[in-house]
């Protein structure tokens, strides 16, 4: 009898912390992104049951507001992708720190598992390296201070309207990004990130090689950025050679949402 009531107790002891987490999973689940296939919604799982396990961890404001829009830290599908955003820190082309407590990357559950592809393609080609995010998500009100920056100056090109649905970053289906090597400094480009003129952009390398403004290893450099996020899906912009979208402005605002 002991025996039995002992077997007993071990029972309900052990069902019921499953079921808190359970409740937990559930409570977490947002409605503001549309999971179309079994691999979004893995990824969506494997994102949220790493919330529960890391419930120690405080998140800041703007993390928590992406995770509440169905956005997903991409370090929490593959660590190995380096993160370092520009905007949370002044040495950017705007000249000021315009995420005030965000340090993460937040993508999209499709852009985020894309970019997961495109790190393992890069691992396979040089295990060396690694892809290093430099803006992923970014909320339109970030968006709309970018704009305010640039809008009366010639710098106004480089950057999207929030008036007008603002640009692919707002939808967490674009990603500022470059190369690094592991955990080191990023391998040469031709011209850093976020720096706004010809010398970035991608349609004439060959003719800044020929004058001298760039060098064949930064040219090299780019066409392997640009073969590894290829392979994740990914689709080049003409006059920023970091910056990769993947779907077109048009497929974001019909099936996807502004992040706020």
């Amino acid at each position: 009898m002991r025996s039995i009531l002992l077997i007993a107790t071990m029972l309900i002891a052990c069902s019921h912390p499953r079921g808190e987490q359970a409740t937990v999973l559930a409570a977490g689940t947002s409605a503001d992104t549309t999971l179309d296939t079994a691999e979004e919604r893995d990824t969506a799982e494997k994102t949220k049951t790493t919330a529960v396990e890391r419930d120690t961890v405080t998140l800041s404001a703007t993390a928590l507001s992406m995770e509440r829009q169905g956005m997903v830290n991409v370090q929490q599908l593959d660590p190995t992708i380096e993160v370092s955003l520009m905007y949370s820190r002044p040495d950017n082309f705007t000249g000021r720190i315009l995420y005030d407590d965000l340090r993460e990357g937040y993508l999209h559950p499709k852009a985020a598992q894309a970019l997961v592809k495109a790190q393992k393609r890069l691992k396979e080609l040089r295990p060396e390296l690694s892809l290093i995010i430099f803006d992923a998500t970014r909320p339109m009100r970030i968006q709309q201070k970018m704009w305010d920056v640039v809008k009366n100056t010639p710098k106004y090109f480089y950057v999207s309207n929030p008036a007008r649905g603002g640009g692919m970053h707002n939808y967490g289906m674009a990603v500022d990004i470059s190369i690094c090597r592991v955990g080191g400094d990023t391998i040469p480009m031709g011209a850093k990130v976020d720096f706004m003129g010809d010398l970035s952009h991608i349609d004439h390398e060959a003719q800044l090689v020929a004058k001298h403004r760039m060098t064949e290893e930064a040219k090299a450099n780019r066409e392997l950025l640009r073969e590894v996020m290829a392979a994740g899906g990914f689709r080049p912009l003409r006059t920023e050679w970091w910056h990769f979208n993947l779907c077109t402005r048009q497929e974001a605002k019909r099936l996807y949402k502004v992040i706020n």
